[in-house]
């Protein structure tokens, strides 16, 4: 029996609300459960020097956690003086995740940055920050096109989400809180696109090894929490 009781094919109950910044150009607050993480999306009328001149634009994200998001106080990363290197793999996995459905020519020589700050963490907060930072990023472009700056139809290629899935006492279980991936013998991110497209799986086997059955189990898990969160997305984006 999961902690939270919930089978083992279930999300947490999922939450994605637009609008909460008056400031970015795309926002949203999105909540796995009790988890909940800010997305902001800027715009920027440059690029990084490495496409300067190339007609292309760029999408990037940061990550961070606030310091009581978590039991404990955290001392802020920027007092600290550097990220750690949590930090920096969970905001290059945002940006690749984004990227992979943004056709950056279309995009135009322009920066989108996606800023995902953790509130509160109850497990899967890299996953909830990308579900919710596809939201502010789809918000960023509506506002471009309202203004004649894009077609967003043309920038985004598709959806992106991701969900977690774990073995949690020897059961394949979907979005996995606190509880069971602080004690899952296997924890696994997986990144999808709505059309079912793998864009990353990071999958670690904490105790024994999983198997090939486990993971295409796990897999299918995916699948069915991504195809809710896109809907969800869909929902909250007015596209259905």
């Amino acid at each position: 029996m999961r902690p939270s009781k919930r089978p083992a094919d279930a999300m947490r109950e999922v939450s994605l609300t637009t609008g909460v910044n008056r400031h970015a150009e795309g926002s949203c607050l999105v909540k796995f459960g009790e988890t909940q993480v800010l997305c902001l999306a800027s715009l920027e009328e440059r690029v990084p020097p490495f496409l300067k001149n190339s007609g292309k634009g760029w999408v990037t994200a940061e990550y961070g956690m606030l310091p009581r998001a978590t039991g404990d106080r955290m001392r802020r990363e920027a007092s600290a003086g550097k990220q750690s290197g949590r930090t920096l793999e969970i905001q290059r996995l945002i940006g690749r995740s984004l990227r992979a459905v943004v056709d950056l020519t279309a995009l135009g020589e322009r920066q989108i940055t996606v800023d995902c700050d953790v509130i509160q963490a109850d497990g899967g907060t890299r996953t909830a920050a990308i579900t919710g930072g596809y939201v502010a990023l789809a918000q960023c472009l509506k506002w471009m096109e309202a203004r004649g700056m894009v077609s967003a139809k043309n920038v985004l290629k598709g959806h992106v989400a991701a969900v977690s899935c774990g073995i949690y006492k020897n059961e394949p279980v979907l979005d996995l809180d606190y509880a069971e991936d602080s004690t899952a013998e296997t924890d696994a991110n997986f990144v999808m696109t709505g059309a079912g497209g793998i864009i990353e799986i990071q999958g670690t086997a904490e105790g024994a090894p999983f198997s090939e059955e486990e993971f295409l189990t796990l897999l299918k898990l995916a699948r069915k929490g991504v195809g809710e969160l896109v809907e969800a997305q869909q929902r909250v984006l007015g596209e259905g």
